[in-house]
């Protein structure tokens, strides 16, 4: 694993496949947190908390920023499938039990919920490999929110029995990450705290007022391409 302690500054979470140069540019636009990256050349799906996206597609790339957050990056490496999830704190409070929309928003239900969107994609567990990312201490709070998150995500992979391929959790920076959901590939960028002003912003309000929808829509489910497709 290759990780950069300079914000500003993109590092790789992967062993093999070409470069891909960074940082993010964005063009036109598709609507639905899509749009097409004048500098990877590809179609991107951005997602928020509480989102998901799958697909098999090595011409989509699916784009998140974290501040205490952390997203699970998924991949089976037979198939050519992954996705990427986002949640806010590690386990769904009962109040929360009738949300289905609101729950996604906790690790226990966004993990599950990728884990089997991908399997309803063609993906086999036993090939599943993870890649953490996020958990920073971004809110001041009396209690390290992104520690919790980490941690509960850490041992999730482990009592699950799921290849743990790689992590980048904790610190003081926020993040900017980009994956490759067909080869797996995934890129990270710390940001500085000028840059996370609005990611920061979105948590702490969700702390302060969990039972409110998110503000950036519903889950977004890219299903996997069909066979011998572009």
């Amino acid at each position: 694993m290759i990780a950069s302690p300079v914000p500003g500054r993109e590092s790789e979470i992967q062993d093999s496949g070409p470069h891909v140069p960074g940082p993010v540019a964005t063009s036109r636009r598709m609507g639905s947190g899509r749009y097409f990256n004048q500098e990877f050349k590809v179609d991107t799906v951005k997602i928020a908390l509480g989102q998901q996206a799958v697909s098999d597609r090595p011409d989509l790339m699916i784009a998140t920023t974290l501040g205490s957050c952390v997203a699970a990056c998924i991949h089976d490496p037979v198939r050519g499938i992954g996705g990427m999830n986002h949640f806010m704190l590690p386990d769904l409070p009962a109040s929360e039990l009738e949300g289905a929309g609101l729950a996604a928003r906790y690790g226990s239900v966004a993990m599950e919920r990728l884990i089997n969107a991908l399997l309803a994609a063609g993906a086999e567990r036993r090939h599943l490999q993870v890649k953490l990312f996020g958990g920073g201490r971004v809110i001041e709070s009396s209690y390290d929110i992104g520690g919790l998150n980490s941690r509960f995500a850490l041992e999730y992979v482990r009592a699950e029995g799921l290849v743990l391929a790689g992590h980048d959790l904790g610190g003081g920076s926020a993040r900017r990450l980009h994956y490759f959901p067909h080869s797996g590939r995934a890129l990270r960028r710390l940001l500085r705290p000028e840059a996370a002003v609005d990611t920061v912003t979105r948590e702490r309000r969700f702390i302060t007022h969990p039972g409110r929808p998110p503000d950036e829509g519903d889950v977004e489910l890219f299903a996997p391409a069909d066979p011998g497709g572009s």
